[in-house]
């Protein structure tokens, strides 16, 4: 799969996740087998971005090319600006958000909101193509609710403004996550244009990501949620695409490796204070399948200190102690 210049390893994508998707974890689920890591979306509001927040997100220093940074705004011209900054400190692809539900962004005249002004998407759009000489991409849902399905037209305009390429979540606005993706939506946007396509909802294993790429001809599959606590479906997704079977899942040892990796990373990118907080909600995703470790679980959302982190986590891998005396 190419978006303009650039040739991708693999067909599956990490989705921009606020909150999730920071430099730390695009940098393990590329190393996990991700073709692509989109970055937490930013405001495009330039004002803003003096923030430690803002630089944090801004920051690639270190990634895996390419880099791809997602915007989000209501304005042509602010978006465009915020586009030509993002290139400016390395972003090699710009991705607009047309597809974030959540009520701040919406109210705001932005995200899946601009799906119900198809006008001043093609402003958008056009504006920010013609901003910058890197490569744009779009992220939609299937419309605004289910009586507004405009995906396909969404997807037109954007072909004909010079987009590279663009990603559909299987539900509308109105569905937020509620319920089951719909791939036909999906495939209609597939047949309709020429960019590549990328299928987002619901893909959670090897066997839905072939399935849906085989129902929708997208030419590759986003994951976001499925993810969280299991970054090695990049890998897995890629070897069942490739040879029809599925990987053995990572034995403990590779696990507990994996999530120590990842937590020095926090560490190192937000500093001991933020990345130990930071950390908590990735190991609570990492060990939520791990019924056993509930008790350890908890006493890892509560520590203050790297140190105390680590050594939790290494003596619950440690089958030699007991877990009941590690959480005492």
């Amino acid at each position: 799969m190419r978006i303009g210049c650039y040739s991708l390893r693999t067909r599956v994508v990490l989705a921009p996740m606020a909150g999730v998707t920071d430099r730390p974890f695009r940098q393990l689920c590329k190393r996990m087998g991700a073709g692509l890591a989109v970055s937490e979306m930013l405001t495009a509001q330039l004002a803003l971005y003096g923030s430690a927040k803002s630089r944090r997100r801004r920051d690639h220093d270190g990634e895996v090319e390419p880099r791809i940074v997602q915007i989000a705004g209501g304005e042509p011209e602010m978006l465009a600006a915020a586009a030509r900054m993002n290139v400016a400190e390395g972003a090699q692809i710009i991705d607009i958000n047309m597809g974030c539900p959540a009520k701040k962004v919406c109210n705001k005249a932005a995200g899946s909101a601009l799906l119900q002004d198809e006008k001043l998407v093609r402003q958008i759009l056009e504006s920010v193509v013609n901003a910058v000489d890197v490569p744009v991409t779009l992220k939609i849902r299937t419309g605004w609710d289910r009586e507004h399905k405009n995906g396909v037209r969404i997807a037109e305009l954007a072909q004909q403004a010079g987009i590279q390429a663009i990603a559909v979540h299987g539900r509308t606005r109105a569905d937020m996550f509620a319920g089951a993706a719909e791939y036909e939506t999906v495939r209609a946007i597939a047949a309709a244009v020429k960019i590549p396509v990328l299928a987002n909802g619901d893909v959670d294993s090897p066997e839905k990501a072939l399935a849906v790429l085989s129902a929708t001809g997208a030419a590759a599959v986003m994951i976001g949620r499925a993810a969280q606590g299991r970054p090695w479906i990049f890998r897995e997704i890629n070897h069942y695409l490739a040879t029809g079977h599925k990987l053995p899942p990572p034995n403990d040892q590779e696990i507990a490796d994996i999530m120590l990796g990842h937590l020095d990373n926090l560490y190192s990118f937000y500093g001991e204070f933020t990345g130990v907080r930071m950390a908590r909600k990735h190991l609570n995703w990492y060990l939520k399948t791990r019924p056993e470790t509930n008790t350890v679980r908890e006493r890892l959302m509560h520590v203050e200190s790297a140190r105390e982190q680590h050594r939790l986590l290494r003596s619950l891998f440690d089958h030699n102690n007991n877990i009941e005396e590690l959480a005492a």
